[in-house]
């Protein structure tokens, strides 16, 4: 058996449930201004160096967040041609629905990719 036929193993329970918490840290956005983007840079930065899951899930939904903050702003422009109140309700439904779907994939130990984001940060 070589090396790229060993097993990986699992994530342990700990390393899962903070790379659940860096999609989970986006509703702090429901709390303050700017909580969905500072909720999850800062708990990536404290705990990126911990495991490679949480570092990859931390930038997945640190990316995610910035993506849905300029979806955001563009709906705010076409908000006045009415369009924009329309996609607003869809950003917000798909934003929320698409958070919980990470945490939880995250939480089961598996790498998560948000559709439709901008990876900017790497």
């Amino acid at each position: 058996m070589n090396d790229s036929q060993l097993p990986v193993p699992a994530p342990s329970k700990e390393v899962r449930q903070w790379a659940m918490l860096c999609h989970f840290a986006a509703f702090l956005g429901l709390v303050f201004p700017f909580g969905s983007l500072l909720g999850p840079l800062i708990l990536w930065q404290i705990k990126k160096d911990m495991d490679p899951l949480i570092d990859d899930q931390g930038k997945e939904a640190l990316n995610f967040q910035i993506t849905v903050a300029i979806a955001w702003l563009v709906c705010m422009v076409l908000g006045f041609v009415v369009i924009g109140f329309l996609l607003m309700l869809i950003l917000v439904v798909a934003a929320l629905v698409l958070t919980i779907i990470g945490g939880i994939k995250a939480n089961n130990g598996t790498a998560y990719r948000y559709p439709w984001t901008w990876r900017l940060i790497k």
